[in-house]
């Protein structure tokens, strides 16, 4: 079994609040977003316990989740950053494409970012990773700073609504500043 530390578990807590955050976005008929599970094929079975012990990836996922919010489809993937410096090694040549190609769709796809140093959570529009990973494919840096990210994309602290990760705020900065 896979211990907190194992890379397996990384961003689960990240995950549990925005399924939470969902949850709630849902009962209050804002917003519809699913976890998209990544397919495997098991290998292994404990008989006993119906436990997976071994099992590999049927292909590669594209986004952790995807939905609509009022109409609008939205597709994002969530992050941890230990640092203030996000790698791009943490985002693959096909979610990218993935991403694009949503949005060519007329699409919204962004990236919630956790920077734990910090305790920030982050809404990172597509378009703004896309600067940066072209900058990267043009010989420049692999990766990009927390402070080269505008402020106003921030996510605030939830208030009363019960949203652990109040995201849809930041859909419509993002539509607004289109």
């Amino acid at each position: 079994m896979p211990t907190w530390k194992s890379r397996g578990l990384r961003g689960s807590t990240l995950e549990e609040l925005i399924n939470r955050s969902n949850e709630r976005y849902q009962e209050l008929g804002l917003a519809l977003i699913q976890k998209i599970p990544t397919p495997i094929t098991p290998i292994n079975i404990e008989k006993e316990t119906r436990h997976i012990t071994l099992a590999y990836f049927d292909q590669k996922s594209t986004v952790d989740y995807i939905g609509a919010v009022q109409g609008i489809p939205v597709c994002f993937d969530a992050k941890e950053c230990a640092y203030t410096t996000f790698t791009l090694e943490n985002i693959h040549p096909h979610q990218v494409r993935f991403m694009s190609d949503f949005e060519r769709q007329d699409g919204i796809a962004f990236f919630l970012i956790y920077f734990t140093s910090l305790n920030e959570f982050y809404y990172l529009p597509f378009r703004r990773l896309k600067e940066f990973w072209e900058r990267a494919e043009n010989g420049g840096r692999k990766s990009f700073r927390r402070d080269e990210l505008s402020d106003d994309y921030i996510i605030r602290s939830p208030g009363d609504s019960g949203i652990l990760i109040p995201y849809l705020d930041l859909i419509q900065r993002d539509l607004d500043d289109r």
